[in-house]
């Protein structure tokens, strides 16, 4: 054996001695996930509202799970795309995670002029994990008794009634616009600085009618400052089975609900995803959090990742469309 061969075979042989104690380390550590990391999960509003409130909720069932801490982290600014950005550019590592909102994901990005991610490229979905719907209501000095009549009030009175929204380009405002343009009918938008403000002319009769989310507009009702008259669920929400559906009352397919979901930088490992979507996947399917959630007003909603990656996928798509068509643009 010549010295040089001597030489090539020594150095072949670590190199495939070294491929092979590799692979068990990336596989033990991949394993050993999350370890003692810490995991954060970053949400881009400010603490105290639903989102931040699930953010926790999910963030200390998981720590319990694993026996260590997990942390939310307020990022707010610029409708959610200042947090959202954020986690765009961390480390894929999976441990920083996006609490997704619909507004930031899906509705922003055709929205706003400038933005700082590309959701398709820039995050790996893990679950949904919650939506609610949004209930129609009609103020106490509309004539209309139901969704049924409302509607029908709508058409006839073409700009006649009005409706009101915490501003352009929010939730209420996209969802009145899609309905509208599914039955056919016109009114007039008056937007608010605020849902509080809009409500309060609702319940005193300046405006006709306002979508609102779950919990505030079943509180109205049940004082009597508004009728509830549907969700815009594609099924009956548990919290209210007594309303029928958008889709019941004259709208078939209609669907436009609030919802929540957890992602990652793109490029988290595969195994860390599913790992994460089985964790989270457990955490929503307790009774304890079922219960916590619904007292603010929202379902479980866990899927698998590709599962909601698609849904993004057609949210993101059902706004574009509005946004677009409508010519809808931000104060």
């Amino acid at each position: 054996m010549t010295l040089s061969t001597f030489f090539s075979r020594r150095v072949a042989l670590l190199a495939l001695t070294g491929a092979a104690m590799a692979v068990p380390t990336a596989a033990m550590s991949q394993a050993a996930y999350p370890g003692s990391g810490r995991v954060s999960i970053v949400v881009p509003f400010a603490p105290g509202g639903a989102t931040d409130i699930i953010a926790r909720l999910v963030a200390d069932e998981l720590g319990k799970r694993w026996n260590s801490g997990v942390v939310v982290e307020n990022r707010a600014g610029a409708g959610g795309g200042i947090g959202t950005e954020f986690v765009a550019r961390a480390k894929p590592d999976g441990y920083t995670l996006l609490l997704g909102t619909q507004t930031a994901l899906a509705v922003n990005p055709h929205l706003l002029k400038k933005i700082g991610y590309d959701v398709e490229r820039d995050f790996a979905p893990i679950t949904q994990l919650a939506s609610t719907p949004l209930v129609l209501l009609a103020g106490p000095k509309t004539e209309a008794r139901s969704a049924q009549a409302l509607i029908a009030a709508i058409k006839a009175k073409q700009d006649g009634l009005s409706y009101g929204t915490s501003g352009n380009g929010t939730s209420q405002h996209l969802t009145t616009v899609m309905f509208l343009n599914r039955i056919g009918g016109k009114a007039v938008h008056v937007p608010y600085k605020g849902s509080s403000q809009s409500l309060a002319d609702l319940a005193g009769g300046q405006i006709d009618m306002q979508f609102d989310n779950m919990t505030t507009a079943l509180a109205f009702a049940k004082n009597g400052q508004a009728r509830a008259l549907a969700v815009t669920s594609q099924t009956r929400s548990e919290l209210a089975p007594e309303l029928p559906t958008v889709a019941e009352v004259g709208v078939p397919g209609f669907e436009a609900v609030t919802w929540l979901g957890l992602l990652a930088p793109a490029g988290t490992p595969e195994s860390v995803i599913n790992i994460l979507n089985k964790e989270v996947v457990a955490v929503l399917d307790t009774p304890a959090v079922k219960a916590k959630l619904a007292a603010q007003g929202f379902t479980p909603k866990p899927m698998s990742p590709a599962v909601f990656r698609k849904f993004i996928q057609d949210e993101t798509k059902k706004f574009a469309d509005v946004i677009k068509t409508n010519q809808i643009t931000i104060d």
